[in-house]
């Protein structure tokens, strides 16, 4: 489900203020992350508590399981490109690496239909 939406939107998710995420690092370079396979083995380790997070990245992972559950409605609509951007990426080119976030996040696949009407918009 949050089947890596949360991955990288990992860094743009932060905290929660009223009905919206923090807008703190809805300005971020996803494509950079996206690109650079270091950045983001990072990213995922930490979604998946394999390693240590930057402190956005902690943000974020904390964030996921209600974003999957809501489709992502308190995220801003920065957020929510950098989610749909990430989870494509993440699906079409590290499906191994999204297996294992969906697991973690929706291991019943409970949110998987409208999760994936989400990210395609």
């Amino acid at each position: 489900m949050l089947y890596l939406s949360s991955l990288i939107c990992l860094v743009c998710i932060s905290s929660v203020i009223g009905q919206k995420y923090s807008n703190k690092y809805d300005h971020i370079d996803i494509d950079r992350i996206l690109s650079s396979k270091r950045v983001l083995n990072n990213y995922i380790k930490c979604i998946l508590d394999q390693g240590p997070c930057t402190p956005d990245g902690r943000e974020f992972r904390d964030h996921i399981p209600e974003a999957i559950t809501t489709n992502c409605v308190k995220c801003t609509d920065a957020q929510v490109k950098i989610i749909r951007k990430t989870s494509a990426h993440i699906m079409n080119n590290r499906p191994e690496d999204w297996e294992k976030i969906k697991n973690k996040f929706d291991p019943e696949e409970k949110y998987k239909d409208s999760f994936m009407k989400f990210i395609d918009g």
